[in-house]
């Protein structure tokens, strides 16, 4: 565990096996994802490590809904007054009124899925301060570009900073062993491909996704190979 610094202000949160990214602007700082529910400790920690506290941030940005990527918001709430962000199409779900919709699982996926959400514990219900949409952007990183991702959850989103050449894919994309490929247990597979698409026309030098490795150079061919090796089911 630790952090591990990617651009000048772009920062990897190693949460276990589940990850978080860090960006520090020199009047603010945006949390993307916090990991799942026991991980405030290790971002409290990794915070420090920057010579940050917790009431430093400013605002936490939720690419989706799931346990591993918002089970540590609410706790993240509690610190100050930082502004918990998601798409309009999560929030219900981040906020707990409704449950989470189903992934349709392919027979190789049921037993990855069921090991790993046995050990997560489900995420409380946290406030959704701001519903984003797609084409929204927000006030870090130069103006972080919301790109609307359906497909992994309906309320995926990606974060684009082109001042930087940057791109948070979530989990609709995910390196694994060296490869770039459309992410896994999605609710819908082919809403997921087209957004792996969509993020694919965009020039992104460095990109970094909800699991794996992240790409530090010529993102954007990466993930334009992952669009020509997908083949739908």
């Amino acid at each position: 565990m630790g952090v591990e610094m990617l651009t000048g202000r772009l920062y990897r949160l190693l949460l276990g096996p589940f990850q978080a990214y860090l960006w520090r602007d020199p009047d603010s700082v945006t949390l993307i994802d916090t990991g799942p529910v026991d991980a405030g400790a290790t971002i409290a920690a990794a915070l420090d490590e920057l010579g940050l506290g917790p009431a430093d941030l400013d605002r936490v940005v939720l690419t989706h809904c799931h346990d591993d990527h918002a089970g540590a918001a609410a706790e993240i709430r509690e610190w100050g007054d930082a502004e918990v962000i998601a798409h309009r199409a999560d929030a219900p779900v981040i906020r707990g009124s409704v449950p989470p919709p189903p992934p349709n699982l392919s027979a190789d996926e049921r037993g990855p899925h069921a090991r790993i959400t046995a050990r997560l514990a489900p995420a409380p219900p946290v406030a959704v301060d701001r519903e984003v949409e797609d084409g929204d952007v927000l006030d870090f990183g130069g103006g972080a570009q919301v790109i609307a991702t359906p497909g992994h959850t309906p309320g995926s989103i990606g974060l684009y900073l082109p001042a930087h050449g940057v791109l948070v894919t979530g989990d609709t994309v995910a390196e694994h062993l060296g490869r770039v490929l459309v992410g896994a247990f999605n609710v819908d597979g082919e809403a997921a491909a087209a957004s792996l698409r969509r993020l694919a026309a965009l020039p992104a030098e460095v990109a970094v996704f909800g699991h794996g490795e992240p790409v530090r150079k010529a993102a954007q061919a990466r993930l334009q190979d992952a669009v020509r090796a997908h083949r739908p089911d």
